[in-house]
């Protein structure tokens, strides 16, 4: 099947299927994001047992982000994915059989966190893959391509389709079926998709495995990167902490788990079209500005506005759902990091992009941790004051990330804008 039309789309037409098997994939692996914590809730587990379970799955998560670009020179892409693929359907199906039979944290954190390796291994390791595909004039597309499908299957089809399939299936049958789902995905983005990815290297596996160090390195060497991380730590650590209390929360004022699924998956909708939105704004009002004020102060604010609103609004599912929308908006301005964050150094940008891919994958273990440590002793408020006085402080960070002076030359105009 021809796929040359995908080009004019930004997406190299030799890795196209991929696309949609990362989508499929990453919506098996996302259909539970919404509801597990408050259906644990309902089978007598506390907000910070549940709490603990995301936050050991987040560990692995973020160790299987920051060495999926290793692993892939090491094996190859579709090795590193089908590894991936693998430790997911371990995880997933010991996690079902033996922790969520039981509901013993002794065998649920384990399981649960064999799985977190899964989808870092195969989505991240597609994005190396599309490094070395795309055009350099289409690569930013491309990959903004890659973070559509992957936040639309993650947080949007998977909220949407449990909707559905817990009605049909219950809450056990739908995760069994994101079995199905994976698998399906894989077809798609190692079987149909028939590239292969021939790596020119004369390095040795040690050799690689110490290019891992320069990702700690230049953080010393180059501190704007470093706080390039911690804003984009800061970026995701409500998304991955809300799915823990915010359902239980929302129930006290009448909002049913399953219009919270809803809820959520028109907050990640509004998300993947704003994240193309917020690229070409940070490109006419600044990347730095962009960050701070729609990303920093903009998120801080309707964070806030997630706490109060069903409190002063009785619940009413519509302005709650319209303070939700418009958080997930401003959650795309953060989007210029990843133009940002590689112009503040001349060479290893790939170091540098290493720092910003562990700080997409920390917010999965430091999102439920701020929750299981803080909402017993501040309650709910308490969380989500500290989560929207992180994004403040993310604005005020950002601040502090300029261009160097010799980035001028290269374009003054971009230059003067960030």
């Amino acid at each position: 099947m021809g796929l040359n039309w995908t080009e004019r789309l930004g997406i190299p037409s030799k890795i196209a299927w991929g696309y949609l098997g990362v989508l499929i994939f990453m919506m098996g692996d996302g259909l539970e994001i919404g509801w597990l914590s408050a259906w644990l809730h309902e089978q007598g587990m506390s907000v910070q047992q549940t709490s603990l379970l995301y936050t050991a799955y987040g560990v692995t998560v973020a160790i299987a982000s920051w060495f999926s670009g290793v692993l892939v020179e090491i094996l190859g892409t579709k090795k590193a994915m089908l590894a991936g693929l693998l430790v997911y359907l371990i995880g997933t199906s010991a996690f079902i059989s033996f922790g969520i039979s039981s509901l013993d944290l002794v065998w649920m954190i384990p399981t649960y966190a064999i799985r977190g390796f899964g989808y870092p291994l195969f989505a991240y390791s597609f994005l190396v893959w599309i490094a070395y595909r795309a055009e350099k004039h289409q690569l930013g597309t491309a990959v903004g391509w890659f973070w559509f499908v992957f936040t639309g299957g993650l947080n949007v089809l998977g909220a949407y389709y449990s909707v559905v399939a817990i009605k049909v299936f219950g809450n056990v049958g739908t995760l069994w079926t994101s079995v199905f789902w994976v698998l399906l995905g894989a077809l798609f983005a190692l079987v149909i998709n028939r590239d292969k990815l021939e790596r020119h290297s004369n390095q040795s596996s040690t050799d690689k495995l110490k290019e891992l160090g320069k990702g700690i390195t230049i953080m010393k060497e180059e501190p704007k990167v470093l706080l390039g991380g911690i804003v984009r730590t800061i970026n995701t650590t409500a998304q991955f902490a809300f799915p823990v209390f915010l359902p239980i929360y929302l129930s006290d004022y009448g909002i049913p788990t399953s219009t919270w699924l809803s809820i959520w998956g028109a907050i990640f909708t509004s998300n993947i079209i704003f994240n193309l939105i917020f690229g070409v704004v940070g490109d006419k009002f600044g990347w730095r500005n962009t960050v701070m004020w729609f990303g920093g102060v903009g998120c801080g604010i309707t964070t806030l506005g997630l706490y109060y609103f069903p409190a002063w609004f009785a619940g009413n599912v519509w302005l709650v759902g319209t303070i939700g929308i418009i958080w997930g908006a401003l959650l795309a301005a953060y989007v210029p990091l990843s133009a940002l964050v590689p112009s503040l150094v001349k060479s290893q940008k790939g170091a540098a992009m290493s720092v910003l891919n562990l700080g997409a994958g920390l917010p999965t273990f430091i999102g439920p941790a701020i929750v299981s440590l803080l909402i017993g002793p501040i309650g709910n408020g308490g969380v989500m004051w500290v989560l929207a006085i992180l994004y403040f402080v993310s604005a005020l960070l950002t601040k502090f990330i300029t261009l160097p002076e010799d980035f001028k030359e290269d374009d003054p105009e971009i230059a003067e804008a960030n």
